[in-house]
């Protein structure tokens, strides 16, 4: 039987430190985004759904312990999940903790329709610095590219860039990593040096503002596949464009 191809979204927010309507708005923006979508179970400690019929009441409980609980669709044939998990001041950029936001999702034609809507409805949820959207095999190679490792001389795959860990990278503004699409607040693209029209002109025909004066950004029309030559160099062409980003500008 083949495995289902996943997408899989992550964004890096402000810790939360009680019950400020973030996890719920996030929640809300994924459902509003793919037509369908209704997040309204949890997952037993055998992985079966339970419907949460207090749902607001049951974010805010996990709010206040700074987590988003896990929850999924009800769907097993056709799964999706979103959580968020603290990250620690001490395994963070900068040294300030974090929330992270994470949903697994479908690889198919209306989640890929849809996925930058719902990267950036999330992330504008949870007020986040910055957030990407990334195929399963994608995901693989961001964690080979981050070291260093030991017993890993050979550096990288595919001749793409050493990335650093991320409490070695100086602030939580800047992005560890690039995906297939990008979310980048206003201060992350102040951070990173975007948008230059000079430079940026092949990026910004596939950019957007946010509301809050962010920046969605697709490196590729299709899903990034780096076993295709062309979005391979799109993907180096953008960590070239921007040295800052993966800690590597930084002294």
């Amino acid at each position: 039987m083949t495995t289902r191809a996943r997408l899989h979204l992550h964004v890096f927010a402000p810790a939360l430190t009680s019950d400020d309507g973030r996890s719920l708005a996030a929640v809300e923006g994924m459902e509003r985004a793919l037509p369908g979508l209704l997040l309204a179970w949890r997952l037993s400690e055998a992985g079966r759904p339970i419907a949460l019929p207090q749902r607001a009441a049951w974010l805010a409980e996990s709010s206040a312990d700074g987590e988003i609980g896990l929850l999924c669709n009800g769907d097993e044939s056709y799964p999706v999940t979103m959580d968020g998990r603290r990250e620690s001041a001490i395994a963070s950029p900068g040294g300030e903790p974090l929330l992270i936001v994470h949903a697994k999702l479908p690889q198919d034609e209306a989640v890929v329709a849809a996925a930058a809507d719902m990267l950036e409805h999330v992330a504008e949820g949870v007020r986040a610095r910055w957030g990407t959207m990334a195929p399963g095999p994608l995901r693989l190679v961001i964690a080979d590219q981050t070291g260093p490792k030991l017993g890993r001389p050979e550096g990288p795959p595919l001749g793409l860039p050493m990335l650093k860990l991320p409490w070695n990278i100086r602030s939580p503004k800047v992005p560890r990593y690039l995906g297939w699409i990008n979310y980048w607040s206003a201060t992350a693209a102040e951070a990173i040096g975007f948008p230059d029209p000079s430079r940026d002109a092949e990026l910004l025909a596939r950019a957007r503002r946010t509301a809050s004066g962010g920046w969605v950004v697709r490196l590729t029309e299709a899903p990034l596949d780096l076993d295709n030559p062309a979005h391979l160099d799109a993907l180096k062409r953008a960590y070239e464009r921007f040295p800052e980003i993966g800690g590597r500008a930084d002294p």
